[in-house]
């Protein structure tokens, strides 16, 4: 079960990297739950597929380091570095990009993500959005 439920984890992740919408629905189970880093959570495929649509409209280079992943049961936890570069025009500025220290923790469920959550500073993003805004 954990090279199975490990797989799948780095696979979401890793459809995150690409900004692969449609692989990320299909990975997820329908009462799908992600809740982010300031634990606000959205449930269901439906709004995450357009909660995801409209992150990488607004990071468009999105992507996720994973640098250790440790699973138990059905638990995966990976440690990285999420970044990107904040683009609320489409254009990708030097001066708008961004990395934090990330823990993704998702939950597999029957070979699907029933959760995915978020521990990241949210802090260097959150400076770029008040100096365009």
């Amino acid at each position: 079960m954990t090279n199975r439920t490990e797989s799948v984890a780095v696979a979401f992740a890793g459809a995150i990297s690409r900004q692969d919408v449609d692989a990320l629905v299909e990975l997820m189970t329908p009462n799908h739950r992600f809740i982010d880093s300031l634990g606000g959570v959205t449930e269901g495929r439906e709004a995450m597929h357009a909660g995801w649509t409209g992150y990488f409209r607004m990071v468009p280079d999105y992507a996720i380091d994973i640098e250790e992943t440790y699973c138990a049961g059905p638990v995966v936890v990976m440690l990285g570095v999420a970044r990107g570069t904040y683009a609320p025009d489409g254009r990708l500025a030097e001066e708008n990009r961004w990395q934090t220290p990330a823990v993704l923790r998702a939950v597999i469920e029957d070979g699907k993500v029933a959760e995915w959550r978020v521990y990241a500073d949210n802090e260097p993003m959150r400076r770029l959005m008040a100096k365009s805004g």
